[in-house]
């Protein structure tokens, strides 16, 4: 699954912005939404190959993952990103919380760790705080 348009927080359309990568459907279609009713469209993965194979063709600014996945985990998403997209702020979602694993994904830069269930309004803020860092710090 890879869905696109994408629309950046300012309203603009923009293919380099969010991008969603969780293999569980029903989670990828719900963060969708929650960010499309917050004016916030993202690409959507369900596949972590064709989340990274996606920055060959475009920019990913801001990124919500989630730890635990079969193919690849989150953690080694992370690690990805950072040597080939090191600009892009991470934002991980699990439904496990890994004291372990909020270690590394922070000591590795990620932005924000959440554990589900968690309040939508709380990931929307901090999308748009992630744009506003990217912002501030001249990155594009």
């Amino acid at each position: 699954m890879n869905e696109q348009i994408v629309q950046n927080p300012k309203g603009g359309a923009d293919c380099d912005s969010i991008w969603l990568l969780d293999d569980d459907l029903s989670m990828l279609k719900a963060l969708g939404r929650l960010l499309s009713s917050a004016g916030l469209i993202a690409e959507r993965f369900s596949d972590p190959v064709a989340f990274l194979a996606r920055l060959k063709q475009a920019t990913c600014r801001v990124a919500i993952l989630d730890v635990w996945m079969a193919q690849m985990n989150g953690l080694e998403v992370q690690a990805r990103l950072r040597r080939d997209s090191p600009k892009t702020r991470i934002i991980f979602v699990t439904g496990r919380d890994d004291p372990s694993a909020r270690q590394t994904a922070t000591d590795a830069g990620a932005f924000a760790f959440l554990t589900k269930p968690f309040e939508g309004e709380t990931l929307v803020q901090l999308v748009r705080k992630a744009f506003g860092y990217l912002n501030v710090s001249g990155a594009k």
